[in-house]
């Protein structure tokens, strides 16, 4: 039996910060996941200045060989509708990332042992052990395997009712003969949202590669949407007539509504295990790598103690952290459920609320720092 001081499970973003923080720290920690790395992972890719400032990651370090897109500018609109947004800006405010470079980067840096392509077949807890696959054991367990997490199912039971957003998204390498059937700026994203408000698209080129995705609350609406998506993006010659793709899908929660707990004796879900996508974007990123430092920092904190009374500060914290504040509200909730869609889109075609609701707020969360622990 192999023994650890704490058993990662999920070798994301989420698990791989918590496990690099641990790791600073002098913990013996074990990363398994069922997936080889480096895997491609549903997602449009890109960073915020904060996150790079929470992993420490050297910029010139990591985009040498990797892909790194400074964003200075995004492009918003309405799918089926002509009109158009743009807010520029004057520095960087994202950065496009490979997520498949990305996760790799984070995992291999996290200084954990590793074990990948294992799967989790079997989970117990042993007194105060978790028990995995009969084969490692630890006091602390961490889930970080995403929505379908085998320890987000362990601490919650079967999965509930909770409102899904069902994304679909592709990702390929431009080839330089095809470049100018592509028209979109590297630096400048587009994001369009569906006429019913409840999901939205994006087109979006990091270098040498395109990303191309379409998200939205529930999944039967999803195929219909997602094809109304592309055969927008063709009408404006974003992209060609006839290019096509095989999608790549995703499911996960976003943090309000609360529908999981996340603490219990020993153990603690981060990430989307968790479900704390950013209600308005879904963005999901940001909040995964600050619940997997916030993680770690509370197991350091609980000095081998790992009841969930002890636990459950990080709870507490994380779900301040991502809840949307007095002031975001207010914004966020400018167009109220009650208002019809046809009414409410008319707000995507200001500048003002694009750049300082839509963008600043939901997707960038450009008021809130870059989190501090001790």
């Amino acid at each position: 039996m192999d023994r650890c001081d704490v058993l990662v499970a999920g070798g994301g973003p989420a698990g791989s910060a918590c496990a690099w923080q641990l790791r600073k720290a002098g913990f013996d920690v074990i990363v398994v996941d069922k997936a080889t790395f480096p895997r491609d992972k549903v997602c449009a890719g890109w960073i915020t200045p904060q996150i790079v400032d929470e992993l420490q990651i050297d910029i010139g370090a990591y985009r040498d060989g990797r892909t790194f897109q400074p964003i200075t500018g995004f492009r918003v609109g309405v799918v089926g509708e002509p009109e158009t947004v743009d807010a520029t800006y004057d520095h960087p405010v994202s950065f496009g990332i490979r997520r498949c470079e990305f996760d790799h980067y984070l995992l291999q840096r996290s200084g954990a042992r590793l074990r990948l392509g294992t799967p989790i077949a079997s989970l117990h807890r042993d007194r105060n052990q978790w028990v995995v696959n009969d084969a490692i054991s630890a006091p602390m367990l961490v889930g970080a395997g995403g929505h379908f997490c085998p320890v987000a199912r362990t601490l919650n039971g079967a999965s509930g009712r909770a409102a899904l957003i069902s994304a679909q998204e592709v990702e390929f390498r431009v080839d330089a003969r095809d470049a100018a059937s592509f028209d979109v700026a590297a630096e400048y994203p587009e994001l369009y949202f569906c006429p019913d408000l409840k999901g939205y698209g994006w087109c979006f080129r990091k270098q040498d590669y395109l990303n191309i995705g379409f998200g939205r609350l529930g999944s039967r609406a999803l195929p219909k949407s997602s094809a109304e998506f592309v055969d927008f993006l063709k009408a404006r010659r974003t992209i060609p007539a006839t290019a096509t793709w095989r999608w790549h899908g995703h499911a996960y929660l976003v943090s309000e509504p609360v529908s999981r707990r996340s603490v219990g004796d020993g153990v603690m879900l981060v990430g989307d295990a968790a479900g704390l996508a950013y209600p308005q974007s879904g963005e999901g990123i940001r909040p995964a790598i600050e619940s997997g430092l916030m993680a770690a920092s509370t197991i350091l904190k609980a000095d081998g103690c790992y009841t969930v009374e002890r636990l459950g500060p990080y709870e507490t914290g994380f779900r301040k952290r991502v809840s949307t504040s007095s002031f975001a509200r207010l914004l966020s909730r400018a167009i109220p459920e009650s208002v019809p869609a046809a009414l409410a889109q008319p707000f995507l075609r200001s500048s003002w609320f694009v750049r300082h609701v839509v963008l600043n707020r939901w997707f960038l969360h450009a008021h809130q720092p870059a989190l501090e622990l001790p």
